[in-house]
């Protein structure tokens, strides 16, 4: 299954070609790197070294990244620019969802997208893929949690009309952060 989508840049006449492909157990190591490459840039300058080093070797270990993609519950996206691997989609229903284990609802774990394509429209598209997905299924919300501190995601969810509805914690290795809830009524 093969969903493409294009998008423009803000300068109109340059296109951002984004496709989005449905990831299997034979793209565990693309999904790995970009995933550890993604999580690096995004959070290793507010995060110390160690607890970074924990969680990306316990979320990003062959292992695990096998148990996720096994998982009947969980569906895999990548998104390819010009043919490289530049962001993933996690999405998650009924028991393998984080949090909430509910029939009627999808959980979004990971919007990944590398930081030289931030604006590009890369996490727009993933999030559509989100959204369309959660309307295939029929779910009543699509939700997600995002780190309190990580305001630019934070408006992200806003702008594309999630609210928040409450907070978990995250482990980041030692480290217990506050995840702000989000949802999405679909």
């Amino acid at each position: 299954m093969i969903l493409a989508d294009t998008c423009r840049h803000k300068n109109p006449k340059e296109l951002d070609h984004t496709e989005i492909v449905r990831a299997g157990i034979t793209d565990l190591q693309v999904l790995r790197d970009i995933g550890m490459q993604t999580f690096i840039e995004s959070f290793s300058s507010q995060n110390t070294e160690e607890n970074m080093r924990m969680y990306l070797g316990e979320k990003f270990s062959d292992e695990s990244m096998t148990f996720e993609l096994c998982n009947p519950g969980s569906l895999f996206f990548i998104a390819k620019n010009d043919g490289k691997t530049v962001g993933y989609l996690k999405l998650n229903t009924g028991n393998a969802q984080t949090d909430i284990a509910d029939k009627h609802t999808m959980e979004i774990e990971r919007i990944y997208v590398l930081q030289s394509m931030h604006g590009k429209r890369v996490g727009h598209s993933l999030l559509q893929t989100a959204i369309d997905e959660a309307q295939k299924t029929g779910v009543e919300f699509l939700w997600l949690g995002v780190w309190e501190h990580n305001e630019k995601a934070i408006q992200f969810y806003r702008k594309h009309g999630f609210e928040p509805f409450g907070t978990h914690v995250f482990m980041l290795g030692n480290d217990a952060q506050t995840d702000l809830l989000m949802k999405l009524h679909i």
